[in-house]
């Protein structure tokens, strides 16, 4: 299970303890609620203590990136004591920048004539994308701030999401995995992410999936990545070694559309290659030691271990240190989404991208400002009760409240404030 963050007194990280000893120290008074998210308590009258070796492990992704905390215990060795996984908004970020060039060029369009200008903005080496570099950077935010509670001692993380070396060419001498345990773990890693794990023939999900030749070999086919994809066994035997085009006659539509993602990029694969360089060199620069390994590595350890598939599980098996792990039964992750700190845009535009109004400077109102996690006590009503969420102002008393499975219109003055907004949500 989830330990509780500990701090001492000068607010400095001690070793987390079980849910039921923090609340132990809660309840005599010795310590005090630190943060609700991840929940964390401050002592009042310890400093320092010993700690034990404590890795912060990181399985990046395009879309969420994994978070563990493994301890090494003298008796239970290797053991996750927290586990979140991160959300990142960078498709949002994207989609944003998107729009506000969209406006640009319309307004332009309808604007007289501007002269070109000389073009002398050049890109910094190592310049990322907005949308790329808010990946890099909130991953960084959360190594940051778990270092402040945790006495981590060294990182952890996936610096090659695949071995394109071995993907190209499987039968290359020289790589020691290659003659190993691990030989075609990159390769059905891949598979997995480049046809969304589910057979490519009938759209079969959560049941086995083999690799099949979309050339068979028996008629010249290659075993290049480009010709292999995902079958269910029902499939694979129907196909056998016929042609994609004799097999798939009588389906055109999704002939094409594998003819078509057999050669298809990976946008989000391409996005995680882009950034993990520069994750690795800004966690270099922590001055703790980094362990680097790859997506067919950690795969391997989670299955040879018997776990389930999740973002902060394969966090947990990263590299080498990741090959004996334990976790609880009723183990559970934080889910932390990225939500931002509001917009910088004060003026409000029409569909052509014209100003139509402003936007109020300020950001807070009643003592509440977007994104503060609250607990509103609502006493009548279609809503009576009390509920958790994370609340939008308006200037006026009417704000909305988005809870776990609603979101409605409160009063202020029903609020209680839990957890200041600090750009990211919890649940």
């Amino acid at each position: 299970m989830q330990r509780v963050l500990v701090l001492d007194k000068n607010r400095q990280p001690l070793m987390p303890c079980h849910p039921a000893r923090a609340r132990e120290l809660l309840r005599e008074g010795k310590a005090a609620v630190f943060r609700r998210f991840p929940f964390t308590i401050i002592l009042k009258d310890r400093t320092g203590g010993a700690v034990q070796d404590v890795c912060l492990k990181l399985n990046p992704g395009s879309r969420v990136t994994g978070l563990a905390l493994v301890a090494q215990f003298i008796r239970r060795g290797s053991t996750v004591i927290w586990a979140g996984e991160l959300a990142h908004r960078g498709a949002a970020i994207r989609k944003a920048l998107e729009q506000r060039r969209g406006h640009r060029r319309l307004r332009r369009a309808h604007l007289r004539y501007r002269a070109p200008r000389f073009d002398n903005r050049t890109k910094p080496e190592g310049w990322l994308a907005p949308s790329l570099q808010h990946r890099v950077d909130t991953t960084m935010t959360w190594v940051c701030r778990l270092r402040q509670w945790v006495p981590v001692t060294n990182l952890s993380t996936m610096l090659h999401r695949f071995d394109t070396q071995a993907l190209q060419n499987p039968e290359i001498s020289g790589v020691e995995y290659q003659q190993g345990e691990l030989q075609g773990y990159e390769v059905r890693e891949y598979l997995l992410e480049k046809w969304g794990r589910q057979c490519a023939y009938c759209d079969a999900e959560h049941a086995p999936l083999t690799i099949d030749h979309i050339h068979p070999t028996s008629r010249g086919g290659s075993d290049r990545v480009s010709n292999l994809t995902l079958a269910c066994f029902p499939c694979n035997q129907r196909k056998s070694n016929r042609p994609l085009t004799e097999f798939l006659a009588h389906d055109p539509k999704r002939l094409a559309r594998i003819e078509a993602q057999r050669k298809a990029p990976l946008r989000d694969a391409a996005a995680v290659n882009s950034t993990r360089w520069a994750l690795f060199g800004t966690l270099k620069k922590t001055g703790l030691p980094v362990e680097v390994g790859t997506g067919g590595r950690t795969k391997y350890n989670r299955v040879r271990q018997g776990y389930v598939k999740a973002h902060w599980i394969d966090a947990a098996c990263v590299g080498k240190s990741g090959d004996a792990v334990s976790l609880h039964s009723e183990q559970r992750s934080l889910a932390i989404e990225a939500m931002g700190h509001g917009e910088r845009q004060r003026t409000r535009l029409n569909r052509h991208g014209f100003p139509v109004g402003h936007k109020t400077g300020t950001k807070s109102f009643s003592g509440f400002q977007t994104g503060d996690l609250v607990r509103a006590r609502v006493l009548k009503g279609k809503h009576a009760g009390i509920h958790v969420g994370r609340v939008a102002i308006r200037f006026r008393p009417s704000f909305a409240l988005k809870t776990a499975a609603d979101i409605f219109d409160v009063h202020p003055k029903y609020l209680s404030l839990i957890q200041r907004s600090d750009g990211y949500a919890y649940q």
